[in-house]
């Protein structure tokens, strides 16, 4: 696995509100930036080629994650494949995610298949699409099936801005259910700025500017400071 960038930050037992936290802010950040290029446009999946495109002008070659089957509100990871047949090829993500939580005892990436509802897909897909260091995910309506699939490509340009930073972070620890402080020092160390910590607040120094969060003694956002020059 030493071509999976971001493992060497998983501890073995982490819970899944755990990776959520430590990976999520990052997903949601590149989500954004997906956003940005595609706008309302609705992307169509190719199951033959694993090529999902947009309006016919903006094509990304993807992995396959896993679907939610609305039927039976039932999420089924890719690897687990045998019954859907999707060409291997395509899978190797989300392969990858199953060998992770093997190693590290993460029983969301090792159970094939679980009843949950749809926005706990985008859960999944966000922490996956964040180890694995993508681009984006998106999800396909196909035949009753939402197919979630990750995307890496330069096509999906990346803001490294200190407001970027300090919005998307905001979001993510309002709009989740993370553990707001282990969220910050992540996302910071992530998007590979530097981190400083002190007992009531931490800092993310990006470039000559400071992101400046303080917390409760229980890691709760309490308040955030945008220094530029």
């Amino acid at each position: 696995m030493n071509d999976i960038p971001f493992t060497e930050e998983i501890n073995k037992d982490d819970s899944f509100k755990t990776i959520l936290s430590k990976f999520g802010c990052l997903a949601l950040d590149r989500q954004e930036n997906l956003s940005e290029l595609i706008g309302n446009l609705e992307g169509k999946l190719d199951l033959d080629t694993g090529i999902l495109t947009f309006n016919d002008n903006i094509q990304f070659s993807v992995q396959i994650l896993g679907f939610f089957t609305q039927d039976f509100n039932q999420w089924s990871w890719a690897w687990d494949n045998e019954d859907i047949g999707f060409d291997e090829k395509f899978i190797e993500s989300s392969k990858k995610i199953h060998e992770i939580g093997i190693k590290y005892n993460i029983k969301e990436f090792t159970t094939p298949v679980f009843e949950t509802n749809f926005d706990n897909c985008h859960l999944w897909s966000m922490a996956a699409s964040g180890i694995l260091d993508m681009d984006s995910y998106y999800a396909v309506n196909i035949d009753n099936l939402d197919i979630f699939v990750a995307i890496k490509s330069d096509l999906i340009e990346r803001n490294d801005s200190v407001e970027k930073f300090r919005d998307t972070y905001y979001l993510f620890q309002k709009n989740f259910n993370i553990y707001p402080r282990l969220a910050f020092e992540y996302y910071t160390k992530l998007k590979g700025y530097i981190f400083k910590e002190k007992e009531e607040f931490c800092v993310a120094k990006i470039g000559e500017d400071r992101i400046i969060a303080g917390f409760t003694e229980r890691g709760n956002l309490t308040h955030m400071q945008m220094l530029t020059v």
